[in-house]
């Protein structure tokens, strides 16, 4: 058992301190300039084809439920 534990938190040292190490690439202002176009699309579906499926999602089970 005790080696369950010292083999998770070494694993778990390892994933955070590789994580760190990588360079992400700031996206704000790509996302910022996207949702502030005013291009008639309401802001809740401009995220893209997720947003449009989660939006009709939640209103059929509005309305069937």
């Amino acid at each position: 058992l005790s080696f369950l534990f010292q083999t998770l938190r070494q694993l778990s040292q390892r994933t955070i301190s590789t994580a760190s190490r990588r360079q992400l690439e700031n996206r704000v202002p790509e996302k910022q300039k996207l949702f502030q176009e005013d291009n008639g699309i309401p802001v809740h579906l401009k995220g893209g084809a997720m947003d449009v499926l989660l939006y009709r999602l939640t209103m059929g089970i509005s309305v069937f439920g």
